[in-house]
């Protein structure tokens, strides 16, 4: 058996975060991969995707961005080539082809079975993160078997689709983006429209991220919000990794086709909310606020030029009766993109740590068994806690608490 100080589960941004702060702690510590370094990045991704971030805010702890186009957005070949930097840059020490099959606590630790043999842990930092397992309705069970089905993380381009009409089931910046490059592949697309959170891409001359970023939205801690587990839960922003604005009124410009929530399937027929409008009002009310809180900001902030205050425009969909069924048949639907979001598993770890959810409990990271810790989470402790950007300031705060846990200076898990 192998034994290490701390054991971290995953070896993606956060688990690579996570492994450099405790190398500054000189803690003994190892990373179990069960593919390659960036696994997600490199096989879970289509093709165009690119980083929702621009390129100067792609900052890891002690490693950034340095190339010739910070205000350019990453593909997904980039980021997999900066992660594997990262790792070389502090050599950490990664088990890659590694996958953990059971995570048991025992006296002194955690014992970490995994299909390459068998790991003694004193702490344990589960950096799987926040896109786990792909959420699908369970009304996909219930379509006829010629239908096309797949989650983004299946899809990599419109050629592999059958021919025909495509209806996508979420619109936050997934299924915004697919939609609009179906549609764009000549396919007829079908947008189910749930709760979204719209951003401008750009707004004043500056983009949306340099916004939240110096005003300190994505800084905002689990402390400082009204309820945090309604911010755990509220979807992505509306984003596109380009400079361009892509939201329902450009998609509905394009001719997508919109549709309200999706509530049941019956064979052919889909039955969807009569909820459009007011979806998108919410999302507007939203949006309003934001900017009205950016330009209160701009105002107190007036060493920086910026362009004047923007007009705000809403959007007015047209919207179709939930009370009448949709025909996948007379639609010609043969594909539906499941863009529904995605749902944390931990089938292997056995610690009494999982709400009724299946979600780890845990205070900004901090579990309540002793020794096991938990990042890259959306709103672990920060707005941005689960962004690239974001999984540093986490990583330093659990390390400093895992090194004074180890030598013993804690008592109880805070």
């Amino acid at each position: 058996m192998k034994r290490v100080e701390t054991l971290i589960v995953g070896a993606g941004q956060a688990g690579l975060a996570m492994s450099r702060c405790l190398t500054d702690l000189a803690i003994d510590h190892v990373l179990l991969e069960r593919g390659r370094v960036a696994e997600r990045w490199r096989t879970e991704r289509w093709d165009s995707l690119r980083l929702l971030t621009p390129n100067w805010q792609t900052r890891l702890p002690w490693f950034t961005y340095d190339g010739p186009e910070p205000d350019g957005f990453m593909t997904m070949t980039q980021v997999v080539g900066f992660l594997g930097q990262y790792a070389q840059s502090f050599a950490a020490p990664v088990e890659t082809l590694t996958t953990v099959l059971n995570v048991t606590p025992v006296p002194g630790g955690f014992r970490v079975c995994t299909d390459r043999g068998t790991w003694m842990a004193e702490t344990i930092v589960i950096a799987t993160g926040h896109c786990d397992v792909p959420f699908v309705p369970s009304a996909a069970s219930r379509l006829p078997a010629h239908i096309h089905q797949l989650t983004p993380g299946a899809y990599r381009n419109p050629a592999q689709l059958p021919q025909g009409g495509v209806l996508i089931v979420g619109a936050s910046a997934s299924g915004i983006q697919l939609a609009e490059e179906i549609h764009q592949s000549g396919r007829a697309v079908t947008l189910s429209v749930g709760s979204h959170t719209r951003v401008p891409r750009r707004y004043r001359g500056r983009d949306i991220m340099w916004w939240l970023d110096r005003a300190g939205v994505l800084e905002e801690t689990a402390d400082e919000v009204y309820d945090v587990e309604i911010s755990r839960a509220e979807p992505s922003l509306q984003l596109v990794g380009r400079n361009a604005t892509l939201d329902l009124l450009s998609l509905r410009k394009l001719g997508v086709r919109m549709t309200g929530r999706l509530l049941a399937a019956d064979r052919d027929d889909l039955r969807f909310a009569d909820d459009l409008v007011s979806t998108t009002v919410a999302a507007d009310i939203k949006l309003a606020s934001l900017l009205k809180r950016l330009d209160d900001f701009a105002r107190n902030d007036t060493a920086r030029a910026l362009e004047p205050e923007e007009p705000f425009t809403p959007i007015w969909p047209e919207f179709m009766s939930g009370s009448t069924p949709f025909s996948i048949r007379t639609s010609d639907i043969r594909t539906i993109i499941w863009a529904t979001g995605y749902r944390r598993a931990y089938p292997w770890l056995h610690a009494p740590v999982l709400d009724n959810r299946g979600e780890i409990r845990h205070h900004g990271g901090i579990s309540r068994f002793p020794g096991l810790y938990t990042i890259g989470l959306y709103f672990l402790s920060r707005r941005n806690s689960n962004f690239v950007d974001g999984v540093g300031a986490d990583a330093f705060r659990l390390a400093e608490h895992i090194d004074a846990y180890l030598k013993g200076r804690l008592t109880a898990i805070a």
